[in-house]
């Protein structure tokens, strides 16, 4: 399970009476942001999982907060468990899913849909970091270089092994019944663990492709297109 995602607000407080108002409806930003009630300097109708985290452990403590992440957490594996007979299971292939999740004033979450081959596409650049971190993290999961020798790790970056036949958790986890939404600062670090977690289960690894490889690839790119658009600005 991926540690980060987004929460997508309204710029229009919901309300029974004004059902027919597209703006109190969960929509793209696109859509929102024609509404006379959104202001950019003071609305950010996109939160970061983190971000939203801290605002619920401002307002409503720790346990309540707690409580309905782990929630989150049991939606997602209890869904995927009740459809697991069914899922198509091609040991030649892999899919992630997207989930749609609704919290309500009591904090209970609700699943409303889940998205299969959901969209990569970004328009910000937070966007991009967090999206081109989780296709890289999930190519190094699906481990074609068979370095994890048939093994699944704890942690591939942003994702936790949370579930392998029953619920699995990791003692870096501490007191927390779930990761997600959690910080993922250390998503570079996790991958260099990573990287001696399987040097030491196949002592020629060193001839391989590493998982944390991508890391240096990835890093450079970023910074060379955050230099490119800095000399841009500076010659307007």
């Amino acid at each position: 399970m991926y540690r980060e995602g987004f929460a997508r607000f309204t710029a229009t407080r919901y309300s029974k009476e004004d059902f027919d108002n597209p703006m109190v409806h969960l929509t793209n930003h696109a859509i929102q942001k024609k509404d006379d009630a959104y202001d950019a300097s003071v609305s950010d109708l996109k939160w970061s999982f983190p971000s939203l985290k801290r605002y619920m452990l401002t307002k409503h403590g720790p346990a309540a907060t707690t409580e309905c992440w782990a929630g989150i957490h049991n939606i997602i594996t209890g869904s995927l468990k009740a459809v697991q007979g069914v899922m198509i299971n091609d040991k030649h292939c892999f899919e992630m899913y997207g989930y749609d999740v609704m919290i309500d004033d009591d904090l209970k979450p609700w699943l409303i849909e889940v998205n299969a081959s959901p969209s990569m596409s970004s328009d910000t650049q937070t966007d991009h970091d967090l999206k081109f971190g989780l296709l890289d993290d999930m190519l190094t999961l699906i481990d074609m270089t068979g370095s994890f020798r048939g093994q699944l790790p704890p942690r591939v970056g942003g994702f936790d092994l949370v579930y392998d036949g029953e619920p699995k958790r990791h003692e870096s986890w501490g007191s927390y019944p779930t990761m997600l939404g959690c910080n993922n600062r250390d998503r570079e670090d996790a991958l260099r663990r990573l990287k001696k977690w399987t040097e030491s289960l196949d002592p020629n690894a060193e001839k391989k492709v590493r998982p944390s490889d991508a890391v240096t690839i990835v890093s450079y790119m970023q910074k060379e297109k955050r230099e490119k658009e800095k000399l841009e600005k500076e010659k307007e």
